[in-house]
């Protein structure tokens, strides 16, 4: 009986992830060109997986393509914060009521909250906090609803790793999250809902002050 080999990660997917991972961290900071020459040769593939990559990139919100100035990373100002946070704000506290609602498992949210814990840089911890908020959102019960939020979910990430470099707020945040859950898994759609609302609110406001868009209600 011969074995089934294990699914190789496209070289599209591996450039993506690489270029994701190296934004992140700050290796590729906002405003810096990306050369699909420089970036295949440095990975070691031809410019068609980089191209491709770049455009997927490009259409979670990480980078910017131009056509005078080319790829670019996103650069992240207080506008662009508070856009991103403002939709987030109007859609994750009522998917999250739905999922607990519904009684959905939250095992993914909980393990998610474990690699944040056991992170080692700003990109795994970003990425890991993004597992958490989706895990929370996507079994509301309404697909396009999960779709519209994974829509911003790089954006996010990017505002976060930003803000992290100049006020590292990731033990409070964590603390929030682990608040959340607790509510959820108690069953408290309201209560977790409206801890979600203040948890997305408070980071945005304390991150880049200033005038932010109507709220609502949590």
């Amino acid at each position: 009986m011969t074995s089934v080999p294990v699914p190789i990660p496209s070289r599209t997917q591996f450039v993506l992830d690489a270029i994701r991972h190296r934004i992140l961290t700050g290796r590729l900071t906002p405003g810096q060109a990306l050369v699909e020459t420089e970036l295949a040769a440095q990975f070691g593939v031809s410019k068609t997986p980089v191209r491709e990559a770049l455009k997927t990139l490009a259409g979670t919100g990480l980078v910017v393509m131009s056509q005078y100035k080319g790829v670019t990373v996103r650069r992240v100002d207080a506008d662009m914060a508070r856009e991103v946070h403002d939709v987030r704000l109007l859609l994750e506290p009522e998917a999250l009521r739905r999922t607990v609602r519904r009684g959905a498992p939250l095992d993914a949210a909980r393990d998610a909250l474990t690699r944040a814990d056991a992170a080692t840089d700003t990109a795994e911890r970003s990425l890991a906090n993004r597992e958490f908020h989706r895990a929370l959102y996507l079994p509301c019960g309404n697909p396009l609803l999960g779709r519209m939020l994974d829509e911003v979910r790089d954006q996010a990430a990017l505002v976060s790793a930003v803000a992290w470099a100049t006020d590292p707020s990731w033990e409070r945040e964590a603390a929030e999250h682990r608040q959340i859950l607790r509510l959820a898994l108690d069953g408290d759609a309201d209560g977790a809902g409206s801890a979600l609302h203040a948890h997305i609110a408070s980071f945005v406001r304390r991150a880049f002050p200033g005038p932010h868009p109507e709220e609502g209600h949590a």
